[in-house]
Protein backbone atom coordinates (compact mmCIF):
# COMPACT_ATOMS: atom_id res chain seq x y z
CA UNK A 1 0.00 0.00 0.00
CA UNK A 2 1.34 3.47 -1.45
CA UNK A 3 1.63 6.51 1.49
CA UNK A 4 -0.01 9.12 0.76
CA UNK A 5 1.74 12.33 -1.36
CA UNK A 6 2.39 15.76 0.57
CA UNK A 7 -0.48 16.75 -1.63
CA UNK A 8 -2.98 13.91 -0.78
CA UNK A 9 -2.15 13.94 3.18
CA UNK A 10 -2.45 17.64 3.38
CA UNK A 11 -5.89 17.92 4.40
CA UNK A 12 -6.22 14.74 6.65
CA UNK A 13 -3.14 16.52 8.36
CA UNK A 14 -4.99 19.79 9.27
CA UNK A 15 -8.04 17.55 10.05
CA UNK A 16 -5.93 15.23 12.47
CA UNK A 17 -4.18 18.83 14.44
CA UNK A 18 -7.72 20.18 14.45
CA UNK A 19 -9.05 17.08 16.44
CA UNK A 20 -6.16 16.90 18.72
CA UNK A 21 -5.94 20.60 19.66
CA UNK A 22 -10.08 19.84 20.35
CA UNK A 23 -9.41 17.17 22.49
CA UNK A 24 -6.94 19.10 24.45
CA UNK A 25 -9.17 21.89 25.13
CA UNK A 26 -11.07 22.01 28.54
CA UNK A 27 -14.57 21.08 28.29
CA UNK A 28 -16.19 18.42 26.75
CA UNK A 29 -14.95 16.64 23.59
CA UNK A 30 -17.82 15.84 20.79
CA UNK A 31 -18.54 12.32 18.64
CA UNK A 32 -18.10 12.43 14.80
CA UNK A 33 -21.67 12.46 15.17
CA UNK A 34 -22.37 15.16 17.47
CA UNK A 35 -20.00 17.48 15.74
CA UNK A 36 -21.34 16.94 12.12
CA UNK A 37 -24.99 17.46 13.34
CA UNK A 38 -23.72 21.03 15.35
CA UNK A 39 -21.83 21.59 11.85
CA UNK A 40 -24.61 21.53 10.00
CA UNK A 41 -26.90 23.85 11.89
CA UNK A 42 -24.00 26.34 12.14
CA UNK A 43 -22.47 26.32 8.64
CA UNK A 44 -25.59 25.25 6.51
CA UNK A 45 -28.64 27.37 6.00
CA UNK A 46 -31.58 26.45 8.21
CA UNK A 47 -34.17 26.03 10.06
CA UNK A 48 -33.53 22.67 11.20
CA UNK A 49 -35.32 19.82 12.56
CA UNK A 50 -34.98 16.46 13.84
CA UNK A 51 -36.33 15.17 10.65
CA UNK A 52 -34.65 17.16 8.23
CA UNK A 53 -31.34 16.25 10.21
CA UNK A 54 -32.04 12.61 10.32
CA UNK A 55 -31.90 12.69 6.13
CA UNK A 56 -28.88 14.88 5.92
CA UNK A 57 -26.63 12.67 7.78
CA UNK A 58 -28.65 9.28 6.85
CA UNK A 59 -29.55 8.61 10.60
CA UNK A 60 -32.10 7.66 12.46
CA UNK A 61 -34.44 10.35 14.17
CA UNK A 62 -33.63 8.83 17.68
CA UNK A 63 -29.97 8.95 17.16
CA UNK A 64 -30.31 12.50 15.70
CA UNK A 65 -32.65 13.36 18.90
CA UNK A 66 -29.97 11.52 21.32
CA UNK A 67 -27.25 14.34 19.74
CA UNK A 68 -29.24 17.46 19.91
CA UNK A 69 -30.07 15.96 23.49
CA UNK A 70 -26.37 16.50 24.26
CA UNK A 71 -25.79 19.15 22.26
CA UNK A 72 -28.42 20.88 23.91
CA UNK A 73 -26.73 19.54 27.32
CA UNK A 74 -23.45 21.71 26.44
CA UNK A 75 -24.76 24.38 25.46
CA UNK A 76 -24.63 24.41 21.98
CA UNK A 77 -28.12 24.01 20.66
CA UNK A 78 -31.33 24.27 21.95
CA UNK A 79 -34.48 23.27 20.97
CA UNK A 80 -37.47 25.40 20.20
CA UNK A 81 -41.08 25.47 19.02
CA UNK A 82 -41.57 26.29 15.40
CA UNK A 83 -43.74 29.24 15.58
CA UNK A 84 -45.51 28.18 11.93
CA UNK A 85 -46.07 24.24 13.29
CA UNK A 86 -46.46 23.86 16.84
CA UNK A 87 -46.00 20.06 16.28
CA UNK A 88 -42.64 21.01 14.87
CA UNK A 89 -39.54 21.58 16.92
CA UNK A 90 -36.71 23.07 15.55
CA UNK A 91 -32.79 23.97 16.38
CA UNK A 92 -31.75 27.05 17.53
CA UNK A 93 -27.77 28.23 17.21
CA UNK A 94 -27.22 29.30 20.92
CA UNK A 95 -24.14 32.20 21.76
CA UNK A 96 -21.89 29.16 23.34
CA UNK A 97 -22.57 27.28 19.91
CA UNK A 98 -21.53 30.53 18.29
CA UNK A 99 -18.20 30.83 20.23
CA UNK A 100 -17.06 27.16 19.97
CA UNK A 101 -17.58 27.43 16.18
CA UNK A 102 -15.35 30.27 16.81
CA UNK A 103 -12.69 27.85 18.52
CA UNK A 104 -13.05 25.75 15.81
CA UNK A 105 -12.24 27.66 12.94
CA UNK A 106 -9.33 29.48 15.02
CA UNK A 107 -8.12 25.68 15.71
CA UNK A 108 -8.56 24.88 11.52
CA UNK A 109 -6.54 27.60 10.65
CA UNK A 110 -3.59 27.14 13.36
CA UNK A 111 -3.38 23.81 12.03
CA UNK A 112 -3.81 24.95 8.65
CA UNK A 113 -0.88 27.33 8.78
CA UNK A 114 1.09 24.51 10.34
CA UNK A 115 0.43 22.27 7.81
CA UNK A 116 0.71 24.62 4.98
CA UNK A 117 4.15 26.25 6.67
CA UNK A 118 5.82 22.96 6.60
CA UNK A 119 4.79 21.97 3.48
CA UNK A 120 5.10 25.34 1.15
CA UNK A 121 8.13 26.52 3.49
CA UNK A 122 10.15 28.75 0.79
CA UNK A 123 13.60 27.47 -0.05
CA UNK A 124 16.71 29.32 2.06
CA UNK A 125 17.89 31.82 -0.95
CA UNK A 126 20.99 31.11 -2.14
CA UNK A 127 23.66 33.71 -1.93
CA UNK A 128 26.10 33.80 -4.87
CA UNK A 129 29.31 34.38 -3.06
CA UNK A 130 30.88 37.24 -5.02
CA UNK A 131 34.39 38.64 -4.77
CA UNK A 132 35.32 42.33 -3.69
CA UNK A 133 38.42 43.09 -4.74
Amino acid sequence: MRRPTDTESTLPSILRETLVALIRREGADLTARQFAVFLICYVEEGPHTVRGLAERTQLPKPAVSRVLDRLGALGLSRRVADPRDKRSVLVACTADGFAFLRTVRGMLEEAAATTLGADAAPEAPTVKATSRG
